[in-house]
């Protein structure tokens, strides 16, 4: 099994604390698993080409991820 690194901010990191009865990791990777599905799901779509461009857009992914606590982002 691989290992990654992901960036939390420190109020979420001790909120997660808070409710350490949850097995973190193992619910990334249950919702990454699960954005795979849908991604793969789409892809047998007809449609797909169009799908993936929209979504690949620069503007759609600034909305997605841009937020105050993220600064990098409001330079895509």
């Amino acid at each position: 099994m691989t290992n990654i690194t992901l960036s939390i901010d420190d109020e979420v990191y001790g909120k997660m604390k808070k409710y350490s009865e949850i097995k973190w990791s193992e619910f990334v990777r249950k919702m990454i698993e699960k954005r795979i599905n849908e991604i793969e799901a789409i892809e047998e779509s007809p449609e797909s080409e169009s799908i993936f461009t929209m979504l690949a857009s620069q503007e759609v992914l600034k909305k997605e991820w841009d937020n105050e606590l993220d600064e990098r982002w409001n330079n895509v």
